[in-house]
């Protein structure tokens, strides 16, 4: 499990696809990011296993599904992903409980600042939608933010969210350009909620 809350960043040294298999090798700017073999690491909001270590330098291990439904398949060396630590019982949790299992990816629209901070717009497919609510939270890339509002359309949803100079400083949305794929997690809770209630309707009949 994962707050959303971004410890550090990490800068892409090297790709390395094996038979659909794609080894990533990032160098974190946190020094020490203290992480042994086998821990799990959320990039970019999704949860990986680290598979090897070289003092600041971790691999990890991206499954052919992962990269279909992840922005990690468009990343490039140089590029630089959003890095948190699983947590640990008793850890404070100052974001939203994130379980690093992207569902599906949106795109950046528009980030514009202004006197608040920057203001971002973020379409998102419908069939993740019906689980957004406005002032709900949302994991995008792996950060934890508050939706402000929320507008529903025939094929997607927008969603607008105001990032405040910390958030933007600290994580890869300083970097971001409209068009980039965002992962996408959304609250569990909605989905475990409709899961039960399709068995209470399936009992019923």
């Amino acid at each position: 499990m994962f707050t959303g809350l971004i410890e550090t960043k990490g800068s892409i040294l090297a790709l390395k696809n094996t038979e659909g298999m794609l080894t990533v090798t990032i160098t974190v700017d946190k020094k020490p990011f203290d992480v042994k073999y086998g821990d799990s690491v959320a990039i970019n909001g999704c949860c990986l296993t680290v598979t090897d270590i070289d003092q600041q330098n971790l691999s990890f291990e991206v499954s052919k599904e992962s990269i279909e439904l992840t922005n990690l398949g468009q990343l490039d060396i140089g590029m630089v992903v959003n890095m948190e630590r699983a947590l640990r019982l008793g850890d404070r949790l100052g974001g939203h409980m994130v379980s690093g299992h992207v569902e599906t990816m949106g795109t950046l629209e528009s980030i514009e600042k202004n006197s608040d901070g920057w203001l971002v717009g973020v379409t998102v497919p419908r069939d993740a939608a019906k689980y957004i609510i406005p002032k709900g939270s949302i994991c995008l890339d792996g950060v934890s933010l508050t939706v402000n509002t929320l507008s529903d359309f025939e094929t997607n949803s927008l969603i607008e969210l105001m990032l405040i100079p910390t958030t933007v400083s600290e994580t890869t949305f300083g970097n971001l350009k409209t068009g980039w794929k965002l992962n996408i997690e959304t609250d569990m809770t909605a989905k475990f909620i409709e899961r039960l209630q399709s068995f209470s309707v399936k009992q019923s009949d």
